[in-house]
């Protein structure tokens, strides 16, 4: 028997004109090259927006024609996530961090027609102009300068448009947006989302069981705009029209913790490598910056240590620690604390804050190892396994790729779990970063948390080196905090408590920094790479 519901589509525009109509004072700010601040209301927004759609029509754009962006975190990048989709078009944000090898190949093989791109990034463009096939150029002038020769002004587009802006039919399964992995393990590889995957994923993060975002929060998403939509938080925000704050290309500290208090803001989202330069900076000032005391990190992208969690209680900010991949949208699991488990001793919340969370309303997980799927014991390890409706089905226009996927329709993450009874997922490691030491395998994360936790450590990344022994063996690089010495002895010694012997690292490297990814995490394969051949002489090997 069929039911007596309406069948009413799950697409963006219903989310944009939700915004238009009903949030159309709320603010939106944003910090330019410059560092000065544009502000303009939804009202403002929500007219611009139909202005590209319609002039993007006018343009040319046809139904699943992919516009591509280059751009940091600020309106106009808002205005192309929901204008490009309600034209009928594909939004595909493209990571600004990429090698012109990567770049080329991305654009390439999206087929991207257009582009839209800030004029301070142009010379990213200039570096694989020659090895693109883009037919058209928009450029937002942020700096006032004339836009190049060939290329059009993104505000001069917009007055192209005459009011009349009629979206084209759009169904729910319709594609809507285009992000590509970072590609650290081979070929980058493209998750095309519909307009139903994100609504549904929008409808759940705006919820306490996801981000929890209400009209009365002000949120500021670190995390890029063109890294997994900003983790949906430019979508969510606009549905339920809480202000928005953008930082622009000014991901420094001290112009992060200006903007979280010039405009009192309530939550906001990065990777730990962010709010490690964040929680440095509070802690050698803790009173030059006035914040909103319980404002919300989100935290996701890679582990956060105990000890950053921590870091931020003690000047009355709270870390969420959340987990998702670029093929889940990226929401998969949220770490709340469950009403029952407020009452544990503070070491116990403390250690279940640090885990990944258990899954969003309508993800389902499970983590399979050598003899099938594993118990939920918090012991037992396996990769952990994930479907729902905004996990990807398939890569884009990449066939070859469909190890990723299980008989039975589950998407293999790579991330190496455990899941407690309480259905608490800890990402132990990365299956291509776990170091196999005689047999047994070794966390590098726990190592990394643990380390970081050191007073005189800021940032440790922790690898396998080859062994004639034992196959791996430990190698820990460390970053020390300015000012602040530390040996690799007092460092063992520091691990030793918590840690079997054979677990501690057999090296101990100091270094100035640690190479990061493109969306800001350490890039383990450029550490592996660095340190390929390197031997610890046989003093430095623990007794």
């Amino acid at each position: 028997m069929k039911s007596t519901m309406m069948d009413f589509p799950l697409t963006l525009t219903h989310i944009l004109d939700h915004a238009g109509t009903l949030f159309g004072g709320a603010e939106i700010v944003s910090r330019l090259p410059d560092k000065s601040l544009h502000r303009y209301t939804y009202a403002d927004f929500y007219r611009r927006t139909r202005a590209l759609a319609e002039a993007l029509q006018r343009a040319g754009l046809q139904p699943g024609d992919r516009v591509a962006t280059l751009m940091w975190n600020h309106y106009v990048h808002l205005e192309t996530y929901f204008g490009v989709p309600a034209a009928g078009g594909i939004l595909h944000t493209v990571n600004l961090r990429l090698h012109p090898n990567d770049l080329s190949y991305i654009l390439n093989h999206a087929e991207d027609r257009f582009l839209v791109i800030d004029d301070t990034l142009l010379p990213i463009l200039e570096r694989v102009k020659d090895r693109v096939k883009i037919e058209r150029v928009l450029v937002a002038p942020f700096t006032g300068k004339p836009v190049p020769p060939g290329t059009t002004s993104y505000e001069e587009l917009l007055k192209t448009a005459t009011g009349t802006f009629r979206s084209p039919p759009i169904e729910e399964d319709d594609a809507a947006g285009l992000c590509y992995t970072s590609g650290t393990t081979g070929r980058p590889k493209g998750v095309l989302y519909s307009h139903r995957s994100l609504v549904l994923h929008t409808l759940v993060g705006a919820l306490p069981g996801g981000i929890g975002i209400a009209e009365s929060d002000t949120i500021l998403p670190v995390v890029p705009m063109f890294h997994v939509n900003a983790w949906g938080i430019p979508f969510i925000a606009t549905m339920i029209g809480a202000k928005q704050v953008f930082p622009g290309p000014h991901l420094d500290p001290e112009s992060l913790l200006d903007l979280f208090e010039r405009e009192r803001v309530t939550v906001t989202a990065g990777v730990p490598t962010i709010w490690m330069g964040i929680l440095d900076a509070l802690d050698k000032n803790p009173k030059r910056w006035r914040l909103t005391p319980g404002m919300r990190m989100l935290v996701g992208g890679s582990a956060a240590p105990e000890a950053l969690i921590r870091g931020f209680d003690r000047h009355g900010l709270r870390v969420v620690h959340a987990w998702g991949m670029t093929e889940t949208s990226p929401l998969g699991t949220v770490s709340a604390l469950k009403r029952h488990l407020e009452e544990l001793p503070e070491k116990e919340r403390y250690e279940i804050r640090a885990k990944q969370g258990f899954a969003a309303p309508f993800v389902e997980l499970r983590a399979v190892g050598e003899s099938g799927e594993i118990p939920w014991d918090g012991k037992a390890l396996g990769e952990l396994q994930i479907r729902g409706p905004w996990v990807a089905a398939s890569y884009y226009r990449m066939p070859e790729a469909g190890d990723r996927w299980t008989e039975d329709g589950w998407f293999r993450t790579g991330d190496v779990v455990t899941i407690d009874p309480e259905g608490y997922v800890k990402i132990v490691d990365r299956t291509k970063d776990l170091i196999k030491s005689g047999g047994e395998w070794i966390s590098s994360v726990d190592l990394e948390n643990a380390l970081m936790a050191h007073p005189a450590v800021k940032e440790a990344a922790v690898i396998a080196m080859a062994n004639e022994k034992w196959g791996e063996r430990p190698l820990a690089v460390i970053v020390p905090k300015d000012g602040l010495g530390v040996t690799a002895e007092e460092l063992r010694a520091f691990l030793e408590p918590n840690f079997a012997k054979w677990w501690l690292p057999d090296a101990i490297v100091f270094t100035k920094e640690i190479p990061r990814t493109a969306t800001g995490k350490f890039s383990k394969l450029q550490l592996r790479e660095q340190y390929a051949n390197y031997r610890p002489p046989p003093s430095d090997l623990p007794a």
